[in-house]
């Protein structure tokens, strides 16, 4: 079995920041490219960035100078650094992840449970 845990998040004010974890535990193998999405209740889920294995790691346009995505491949972890926050990043953030774990399945785009992220006053 494996598991995506997100940690990190909660309520900040607007000009604020949050760093966001990912980590990937459990029988895991092999982590291969780790994304964070959002979603905003009503919204589809969107991409906010993604790294891949070998680290080529890319943000959202509309983010970009302010969200930094990385990872720890030591520990399987993907972090999200969010600066400068604003009301309208409200929303549940999601790890994403492409893995396979010690018997050699393959799990494409396996979800994390979500972590809320609040930018209120």
């Amino acid at each position: 079995q494996v598991t995506l845990v997100e940690s990190g998040g909660g309520l900040v004010q607007p000009g604020g920041s949050l760093r966001l974890s990912c980590a990937a535990s459990g029988s895991v193998r092999t982590v291969y490219t780790m994304r964070w999405y959002r979603q905003v209740p009503g919204n589809q889920r969107e991409l906010v960035a993604h790294v891949t294995a070998g680290g080529s790691a890319n943000v959202k346009d509309s983010l970009q100078g302010r969200f930094t995505i990385s990872r720890d491949d030591l520990q399987n972890i993907v972090y999200l650094q969010m600066d400068s926050l604003k009301s309208e990043d409200t929303a549940v953030y999601y790890c994403n992840a492409d893995l396979t774990d010690r018997s050699g399945r393959y799990y494409p785009e396996y979800w994390g449970q979500g972590t809320q992220v609040t930018v209120s006053t």
